[in-house]
Formats: C-alpha cells, sequence, structure tokens
C-alpha cells in the first residue's frame, strides 16, 4: 500500500503499483486560509464572438437584451455569482486604444483586429459598455492597460479617466460622456504577454517598463505585472529581480499555462478524441501544480513576506477549432473533459489560496474553454459552466487542509491520481469537491470528517454517458448539475463511491 501526507497539495503520491484504499481526512480544525472569490474569475476579450455576439448586440437587436448586453448571458453570468471579469485582453490589450471605444457610438473610429481573423471592429463596446456590464451582473473589473502599442501617458489617463474625483481634463471627459460618478476598479494589468504577442520584450527591460507605467498608473490599487508563459522560470526571476524593494508598485504578477493535448501545430479536436487523448489531457493540466510551485519559489526569494499574490488570468484547454469555422475565432466546442479540466484546476487553486490570489478561464463565451456558448438567439451553458457554479461555494470560504491517499488511474504505461479534492468551510457548512479522473471505473472513498458533527448532507454530480458527451444547440443537454444521493456519516466517517469520469459536490452542515 503507497501513503503520503498533503496538506495543502492537491494530487496523491505516484509510482506503486498496489491497489490502495481510498481515504481523505479533512483537518477542519487547522483552517485558515482564505480561497479568494476572485479565483473563480473570467476572461472576455475581444477575439471572435465573445464581445459581439456573445456579451453585447446592442440595443436594436432582436435577441432579448438589456441595454445592448444579452439577458440570457447576464442571467447566467449572475447565477454562478462571477466575482470578476478581465479585459479588453489578451493581445487584443496592446493593440487597444481606449480613446477610441468612448463618446457616442456613431462617431467612434474602427479598429482592425490584427491578432484575430483580421476582422473590423467599430469600437460600440468600449470602457463605459464594459464597466456598466459589470455593475449589471455585479462582478469586479480587472482591465488589461496598453504596453505594447500604447504610452504612458494614455494608460495613466485611462486610470484617472475611469478612478479619478478630481477636477481634470479627464474627469471632465468621464462626465460629458454620461458618468459623473467614477468607477471603482481595483485590478489593473500592466501589459499582457509582453515576452510574445505583447511586446516581443525581454524580462530584464520589461520590469524596467512596469516600473514606468505602474508608477504614473495613480489611481490603480492593485497592479498586476505580466507574468510567464508556462514553464518560463527566467521570465518570473529577471522580473521579479528588476522589481525587488519595489513591490509597493506591484500586487500580482501573472502566469498563463493553456492545456493542450499535443503540441500548438497539433492541438486535437474538441469532440472526437479517444482514451489516450483524455488521460494525456488530463495529465497536462495537472501540472498546473507544478507550475504553481515553481513559480511561487521563486516569487518568494525575492518577496518573503508572500505580498505579491500568483495571478492565473489564462488557463483553460485549447483545442483546433470547429471545422467550418473561422480559424482566428478559436470557437471550440466543450465536454465532460473539459469539465474534469476546470474541476481538477480549481481544486489546485483552491489548495495553493495562500498563493493564487486570482484565476481567469479563458473565455467566457464562445472562445477556448468557454461557460457559455451563444448561436443567434440560443444558448448553451457548457458542461465547465456547471462546474463554476458547483464551486461558486468556494468562494472566500476558507481553505480546510487535506490529506490524501488515492489509487491511481493507469493507461498504458502511464498513471495519474484517480482523485482530485479540494475543501472550504464557510458559515459553518463544510463543502467538498472531488473529481474522479477515471473514465472507466468507480473509485470508492472514506471521508474522515474527525469529531465534528453534521445532521444535513447533500451531494451534486456532474457526468455523462460517455468521455465526449457535451451539450449542443437545440437538443437536449447531456451533461448538466444533477443531484447526488449521499448516505450520512458514521463515527466521523463518509463513505461514498464516486462515479467515472465525474466532478461532485458534497455539502456538510
Amino acid at each position: 500500500m503507497k501513503q503520503v501526507t498533503l496538506l495543502v497539495l492537491l494530487t496523491c503520491f505516484m509510482g506503486l503499483n498496489a491497489q490502495v484504499d481510498n481515504s481523505l481526512f479533512l483537518h477542519i480544525d487547522k483552517s485558515k486560509t482564505k480561497i479568494n472569490k476572485e479565483i473563480y474569475g473570467h476572461f472576455a476579450e475581444h477575439l471572435g464572438r465573445c464581445i459581439y455576439g456573445g456579451i453585447f448586440v446592442g440595443d436594436t437587436s432582436s435577441i432579448p437584451n438589456i441595454n445592448g448586453y444579452r439577458k440570457d448571458v447576464v442571467e447566467a453570468l449572475k447565477e454562478i455569482h462571477i466575482p470578476v471579469l478581465r479585459w479588453p485582453g489578451g493581445c487584443f490589450a496592446d493593440t487597444y486604444h481606449w480613446k477610441d471605444g468612448i463618446g457616442p457610438r456613431e462617431d467612434r473610429p474602427s479598429i482592425v483586429n490584427v491578432f484575430w481573423g483580421g476582422v473590423t471592429e467599430d469600437n460600440s463596446f468600449g470602457t463605459h459598455e464594459f464597466l456598466d456590464l459589470c455593475e449589471l451582473i455585479g462582478t469586479e473589473a480587472y482591465i488589461s492597460l496598453n504596453v505594447g502599442s500604447g504610452s504612458v501617458q494614455e494608460a495613466s489617463e485611462w486610470v484617472e479617466y475611469i478612478t479619478s474625483e478630481n477636477i481634470s481634463p479627464m474627469t471632465d471627459l468621464r462626465k460629458e460622456n454620461g458618468r459623473e460618478d467614477p468607477w471603482n476598479v481595483k485590478f489593473w494589468g500592466i501589459g499582457n504577454e509582453s515576452w510574445g504577442c505583447g511586446g516581443d520584450l525581454s524580462p530584464e527591460y520589461y520590469g524596467d517598463l512596469f516600473r514606468r507605467y505602474a508608477s504614473y498608473a495613480r489611481g490603480a490599487e492593485y497592479k498586476i505585472a505580466c507574468g510567464a508563459n508556462s514553464f518560463d522560470y527566467d521570465w518570473t526571476e529577471q522580473v521579479m529581480n528588476k522589481t525587488k524593494n519595489k513591490q509597493h508598485l506591484m500586487q500580482g504578477l501573472s502566469l498563463h499555462y493553456y492545456t493542450l493535448p499535443y503540441n500548438w501545430k497539433k492541438k486535437g479536436s474538441a469532440t472526437n478524441f479517444d482514451e489516450k487523448e483524455w488521460f494525456v489531457t488530463l495529465k497536462k493540466t495537472m501540472r498546473m501544480q507544478e507550475l504553481i510551485d515553481n513559480h511561487s519559489r521563486i516569487m518568494r526569494k525575492y518577496d518573503p513576506n508572500n505580498k505579491v499574490g500568483l495571478i492565473v488570468d489564462e488557463w483553460g484547454t485549447w483545442y483546433d477549432v470547429e471545422e467550418g469555422t473561422n480559424p482566428g475565432f478559436l470557437y471550440q466546442q466543450n465536454t465532460l473533459r473539459d469539465a474534469l479540466v476546470a474541476g481538477i484546476n480549481l481544486n489546485i487553486f483552491n489548495n495553493n489560496a495562500e498563493t493564487v490570489k486570482m484565476a481567469n478561464i479563458a473565455q467566457v463565451v464562445n472562445v477556448l474553454q468557454a461557460i457559455i456558448l451563444t448561436e443567434g438567439k440560443e444558448m448553451v451553458l457548457t458542461p465547465t459552466y456547471h462546474v463554476f457554479n458547483m464551486y461558486k461555494v468556494h468562494q472566500d470560504a476558507t481553505m480546510i487542509p487535506m490529506d490524501l491517499v488515492c489509487d491511481n488511474y493507469k493507461f498504458e504505461e502511464e498513471e495519474i491520481p484517480a482523485i482530485s479534492a479540494s475543501a472550504s468551510i464557510k458559515d459553518g457548512v463544510v463543502s467538498i469537491t472531488l473529481c474522479n479522473l477515471n473514465p472507466n471505473e468507480s473509485e470508492d472513498l472514506s471521508i474522515n470528517i474527525g469529531d465534528s458533527k453534521y445532521s444535513d448532507i447533500s451531494g451534486k454530480i456532474i457526468t455523462g454517458d460517455k468521455m465526449g458527451d457535451y451539450n449542443d444547440f437545440g437538443k437536449e443537454p447531456k451533461v448538466v448539475l444533477n443531484d447526488l444521493k449521499v448516505k450520512s456519516p458514521k463515527n466521523g466517517k463518509l463513505n461514498m463511491t464516486l462515479p467515472s469520469k465525474s466532478v461532485v459536490l458534497i455539502q456538510l452542515k
């Protein structure tokens, strides 16, 4: 039998072949770290049909809308308590000049979206439209400033336009455009992917540039520096070194990591895949823990008091686009496999809540691992949406440390832990989220809750008949959130069975 103690990590020990009795021990009495609600954040870029047609249709559209925002999408976002929304990009952010997107819509100049499809946009969705949307759905705004093709003055004036109460040209301009009071925008990104589409900069040069932009972004409370692409640890090292002793300028450092079954040239199909691709996808997405460990270790070297949070502001699956769609629109379907990817990553973020302060799945509507798909007047809630709806119980809850011992899910000559887990407590309610990564076999699990007494127990489950099940337009959804019957604990233990390829929530009151 193999055994391991894990207090804040997701995975169980791998390597031995003997089957084990799966057990989860919750240390409820040691709970102290808050799971920031912003870990459950989202991302909306001017990319494909995310903004236009996905979120915004205009107030003259025949699609039911609230001041131009799709009514069905607004209601769906409010249902999952979306805590923070990142905009306008992404790569688009470093071509976006904010003054083109304010004032009367008929007077706004157009822009060619050079990164995503080469389409021409009319700038009808700009600063006011985005921030009004955030107020409508009750979410915090996270704005990415243009460092790649913009200027310090442009960035500084945008912050002033949005946040300032002072008498100034920018506040006067805001009032002329119909907004008397400033918006309360806390989160600001200083550039995006500056190592790539955001300017192709060296980390040393970007570190200096960040200090300059951040110094003039007065009114920006929480400034987020552009961090690394996946396993580029040198970027983190150099940027943290350049900003050491200047951490009053930096509150967060970003990280981008996408889960691809294969590689950037051959990403694989979103729906037509076999068990090998299922296994490889889940194995690769579990490397998020490795990334958090290694990047945070470098960060703590320069920031020993943990004042700079890790911001995973782009994550999710990336497959080949759906056949017949614009390659630059990154439109892909979303299956039960994506639900498992979402559950695994959110469990990792929960268990690393001391380090990870925000995360933003890419993207909210019609792009990559979208939680919502739209087509004309129709809307589909994807399996990933239902995971976010299930996991919303963790927002601003207190993370419960745990010991997890579990069997491995084996495929051919490789293996990964069969179970992923995280837990939290809020208002006396214990919430446990679990993923069974094995698509073929159920997993029995014993959960030790100690001496705590709970009289009420409930369960929810997301699963499907097949690995590739997904929800499509005009069809009965195949992957939804359902109730799950769970037996009451006995002698401080809750014994249950996790069905194959499932995401499960257990709540104890």
